[in-house]
């Protein structure tokens, strides 16, 4: 147990990335159940469909979980906000946007408050706005991304020397070597996306898993530079089309809603690779199976145990 698993009360020091409207509760609570830290995307859906999930999740599970709200874009911001304490929930993630008015009202309701940043400034503005926990995302990441475009290997470091509180590394992990890397550039834990996608609880389209399952380390592409809203996706038909647009010199208000969350559950929820994208992180190409949520972790943890343990060997040799 480190402080990252104390603060949160969880076994592994795992968390999942928030997945904005193709959240879902059996996902959020596998991943509880098997002992990390779920997490529900408030994303852009309605009030009561984020009290739905959070309803779900509870009945599935009656372990620790969190919502993340992307705070620039989420309608009816307050009122998620106040779904939080009304259902108790333990931790909330919080990103894209200012977190330091929201913290104190979390704080006073007993809500462990994760903040992502991309970097330092962030982060150091995060703890000194009284975060628990932070999440420094990487260029790697699926998703929407930090205009940045800071890599997990060079940031994360960066971050731990410049706050005191706990690191969570997010972008590039997904096995238990990725675990192990992060560890000891002195995180205190990992967040994932992508590798979640392709476990066999996540509700998601069987094009989606495939796609993952047959990614090569190419596989994922940033859209979004020439209008200011970075994003990683998987290689599509939708995705080319989306780059051409770019190229025509596609208006940034158009090009946001051919990228909105609906676009996402097309390809997502719906498998139609070409009407809608599908988010991917540059780990994709890591993904050959479709394991159990518990036997993912479980290997992680186990293959990042013997990685130090080999270490430890070796420099004793």
């Amino acid at each position: 147990m480190n402080n990252l698993t104390e603060i949160l009360k969880i076994k592994y020091p795992i968390l999942q990335g928030g997945m904005g409207n193709i959240s879902n509760a059996p996902l959020t609570a596998a991943v509880s159940e098997a002992g990390a830290l779920g997490t529900i995307g408030a994303g852009t859906m309605s009030v009561e469909e984020v009290e739905n999930i959070i309803i779900e999740t509870k009945n599935r599970t009656a372990k620790p979980f969190a919502l993340n709200i992307p705070i620039a874009i989420t309608p009816h911001l307050q009122d998620i906000v106040r779904l939080v304490v009304k259902h108790k929930v333990p931790a909330v993630s919080l990103s894209a946007g200012n977190p330091t008015p929201l913290i104190p009202y979390f704080h006073e309701h007993g809500v462990k408050v994760i903040c992502v940043v991309a970097s330092k400034k962030q982060a150091m503005k995060a703890e000194e706005a009284g975060a628990d926990v932070i999440v420094g995302e990487g260029y790697e990441a699926a998703g929407i991304n930090s205009n940045l475009e800071t890599t997990t290997l060079a940031l994360i470091p960066q971050l731990i020397d410049a706050v005191s509180i706990p690191v969570v590394a997010a972008g590039g992990i997904g096995d238990g070597r990725g675990l192990a890397s992060m560890l000891a550039l002195g995180a205190s834990g990992v967040q994932m996306g992508t590798r979640l996608i392709a476990t066999q609880e996540a509700p998601f389209h069987e094009n989606y898993k495939t796609a993952l399952l047959n990614a090569q380390d190419d596989s994922t592409v940033i859209v979004g530079r020439s209008v200011g809203k970075v994003r990683r996706v998987m290689k599509t038909p939708y995705s080319a089309d989306l780059i051409r647009k770019e190229k025509e010199g596609v208006p940034a208000e158009e090009f946001g809603l051919l990228t909105s969350e609906d676009y996402h559950r097309v390809g997502a929820l719906e498998g139609k690779l070409d009407q809608g994208f599908i988010n991917g992180g540059q780990v994709s190409g890591l993904v050959s199976d479709i394991p159990t949520v518990k036997e993912l972790f479980e290997k992680m943890m186990s293959d990042s145990e013997n990685i130090f343990g080999r270490l430890a060997k070796n420099r004793m040799k």
